[in-house]
C-alpha cells in the first residue's frame, strides 16, 4: 500500500507543481501580453534554436550506439533516433519513465537486454550531470565578480564565509559517516556512489570514447546555443548579456527536473534568473514560454512520429 501511494505521489505531485507554476507564471503576466509576444516573435531566431536542438537529439542518437557496441549489439541509428525522441515524449507524462521506454524499445527492436540497456542510460545521464557541472563551473569563473556582487550586496559578506565554512564542515562529516556506517541507507548511498564512478569509468574503457566525448560536448554546445539564439526572438531580451544566457539556461535545466519536461517550472525559473540581471518579468516569463513552447512542440510532433513508425520500421525491415 505504501508503495502504491508513493508511487501515486511521484506523479502527481509534479503534474500539482507544474499546474500550479502555470497559474504563477501567468499571474505575472496577462494572456493578451503573453500572446503578443508570440505574434511578434522573430521566428527566424525561434526556428534556428529548434534547429540546434535538433542537432543535439541527432548526437545524442548517435553518442548511444557507442555505449551499445561493448556490448555486443549493433545499434540501427534509425531506432536510436526514434528512441531517443520517444523518451522526451513520454517523460512528459510520468517522470524518468521515458527513460524505461527508451530501454524497452531497444530490447524490443534490437535483442538488447533491458537491464543492460537501462545501464547505459544510466551512465550517460552520468555524462550529462558531468557536463551540467561544468557549465556551472565555467559560469562562476567566467561571472565570479557579478555572483560575488549581487550576494555580498544582499547578505554580509561574514555570514557568506561562515554558511560556507559549515557548509564544508556538513559535507566533511556526512562523508565520514557514509564511509564508516553500515545502516541501510550509507550503504545504499555508497553503492549509488560507486556505480556511478563505475558508470564514469565504462566511459573512458569504451572503443570510442573520444567519439563519445566530442558528441557529449557538441550535446551540450547546443543546449546552450538553442537557448541562446532563441532570446534574440524577443527584442528585450536579444541584448542582454551572455552571463543571464549562462544563469538562465542553468536555472531552466534544473526547472525541467521539478515538474514534467518542464511544465510551467521552465518559465519561472527563467524569469527568476533574468530578474537577477534586472530584466523586466514580463519579456523574461515570454522568453521562457517561447523558449520551452517551440522545444516541447518539437518533441510532441517528432516523439509521436517515433512512436507510430517504430512498429512500422522494424517490421518492414
Amino acid at each position: 500500500m505504501k508503495k502504491h501511494t508513493a508511487k501515486v505521489l511521484k506523479i502527481v505531485l509534479p503534474l500539482l507543481l507544474g499546474v500550479l507554476l502555470v497559474w504563477y507564471s501567468l499571474s505575472k503576466i496577462s494572456i493578451d501580453e503573453l500572446l503578443t509576444y508570440f505574434k511578434n516573435a522573430d521566428y527566424f531566431y525561434i526556428s534556428l534554436g529548434l534547429f540546434f536542438g535538433l542537432l543535439s537529439h541527432l548526437s545524442r542518437a548517435y553518442r548511444w550506439k557507442f555505449m551499445i557496441e561493448p556490448l555486443g549489439y549493433t545499434l540501427r541509428l534509425p531506432n536510436s533516433i526514434m528512441a531517443v525522441f520517444a523518451t522526451y515524449l513520454v517523460n512528459y507524462t510520468i517522470p524518468r519513465a521515458g527513460e524505461i521506454t527508451r530501454a524497452t524499445i531497444l530490447t524490443n527492436y534490437e535483442g538488447v537486454p533491458f537491464e543492460k540497456g537501462f545501464g547505459t542510460i544510466v551512465a550517460e545521464r552520468i555524462a550529462d550531470m558531468l557536463m551540467m557541472l561544468g557549465i556551472i563551473a565555467i559560469t562562476l569563473f567566467l561571472e565570479f565578480d557579478f555572483i560575488y556582487q549581487f550576494f555580498t550586496e544582499r547578505f554580509q559578506p561574514q555570514k557568506i564565509i561562515f554558511g560556507i565554512v559549515v557548509l564544508l564542515i556538513l559535507v566533511a562529516l556526512f562523508f565520514v559517516f557514509i564511509k564508516r556506517s553500515q545502516s541501510k541507507i550509507a550503504t545504499k548511498i555508497r553503492t549509488f556512489v560507486n556505480g556511478l564512478v563505475e558508470g564514469v569509468m565504462t566511459i573512458f574503457k569504451m572503443k570510442h570514447k573520444w567519439a563519445f566525448i566530442g558528441h557529449t560536448l557538441f550535446i551540450w554546445a547546443m543546449y546552450v546555443l538553442m537557448f541562446y539564439v532563441t532570446s534574440f526572438s524577443i527584442e528585450e531580451t536579444s541584448n542582454i548579456p551572455f552571463a543571464a544566457i549562462l544563469i538562465g539556461f542553468i536555472s531552466a535545466s534544473f526547472s525541467i527536473a521539478a515538474t514534467n519536461g518542464g511544465i510551467g517550472s521552465y518559465p519561472v525559473a527563467v524569469y527568476a534568473a533574468f530578474s537577477i540581471f534586472a530584466i523586466a518579468k514580463e519579456p523574461s516569463i515570454a522568453f521562457g514560454w517561447i523558449m520551452w513552447s517551440s522545444q516541447t512542440f518539437m518533441i510532441i510532433v517528432l516523439g509521436g512520429l517515433s512512436l507510430f513508425y517504430l512498429p512500422i520500421y522494424n517490421r518492414t525491415e
